[in-house]
């Protein structure tokens, strides 16, 4: 069995069990009661993915508690984190086991995990591109918290690759197997990618240039998003999972529009109160209907 064990714990976030529970409830708590953060019965059925941060829960907490808030979990997630290591394969997938949290494991769906090394030769069963990885691990005891007592598995994947015809291609591959996913669960499974905004730049800047990438991502277009990162050096690190995310979905449902909403944005000077080295935090609702 391959047990992935916390490599942020007590850093990124407490490794203090009831007050890591407690941390993550009051963030969702407080994303609740936002105004933005409520998400129509309409909007609920066609919801297809999330966009969440991965910083230190302090810094990031806010933004995924809003855009998590109202989200009723479904069996499966699939996980799309960009890879910071450099270690590991271009598409490396967790093949089984579990994910250990201070709140307990999070088990893979091993099943969906495989057919996913099936179905695309770029991905690969590889767990070198997770174990030094925070990025998924930030914000798995979040799931833990609103999945409650219904059952969650996930299906981690580390993106190396920022390629466009290879995440276009194995976003066509991952469709299918979203698509066998909601076969045997009979409902639609969730894409969560984690992905933070501009790094490292002062807050005009960094609002400047996450306005121009969520503007892309708004529209659920994985070309110009990776287009616009590019052109714009914008340290957005999650930009290829996302464009991942938008091609799968695309591909899945072709006459379906993909769009996004945006939940929150803020950056770490909200906490920090430092505006000349920020980073930005957003968090998206993804829809396909």
């Amino acid at each position: 069995m391959h047990l992935r064990q916390p490599a942020v714990a007590g850093r990124f976030y407490t490794d203090v069990p009831a007050d890591l529970r407690a941390e993550v409830e009051s963030f969702l708590k407080q994303g609740a009661a936002l105004p933005a953060s409520a998400l129509a019965a309409g909007d609920a059925a066609h919801l297809a993915g999330l966009m969440l941060p991965h910083a230190g829960h302090v810094y990031s907490g806010r933004v995924i508690g809003a855009t998590l808030a109202h989200v009723r979990l479904p069996r499966t997630v699939f996980l799309l984190c960009p890879n910071h290591t450099g270690l590991g394969t271009p598409l490396s997938v967790w093949p089984a086991g579990a994910w250990q949290t201070p709140l307990g494991p999070v088990p893979v769906d091993g099943e969906m995990a495989r057919l996913l090394c099936e179905a695309d030769e770029d991905f690969s069963a590889d767990v070198m591109g997770h174990v030094r990885e925070h990025s998924i691990e930030v914000l798995l005891p979040f799931l833990q918290v609103c999945a409650g007592d219904a059952p969650l598995h996930v299906v981690p994947v580390c993106v190396g690759t920022g390629q466009a015809p290879v995440l276009r291609t194995a976003g066509q591959r991952l469709a299918r197997v979203l698509e066998r996913c909601r076969s045997r669960d009979g409902r639609r499974p969730l894409l969560l990618v984690s992905s933070d905004m501009n790094h490292y730049e002062d807050q005009r800047t960094t609002l400047r240039k996450d306005d121009l990438a969520l503007d892309a991502a708004l529209k659920g277009d994985a070309d110009a998003l990776l287009a616009t990162v590019a052109r714009e050096g914008i340290s957005m690190c999650g930009a290829a999972p996302l464009a991942l995310a938008f091609y799968a979905l695309h591909a899945w449902a072709p006459d379906a529009a993909v769009r996004a909403t945006l939940v929150m944005h803020e950056t770490s000077a909200a906490v920090s109160h430092d505006t000349g080295h920020v980073v930005g935090y957003a968090g998206l609702r993804i829809f396909s209907c």
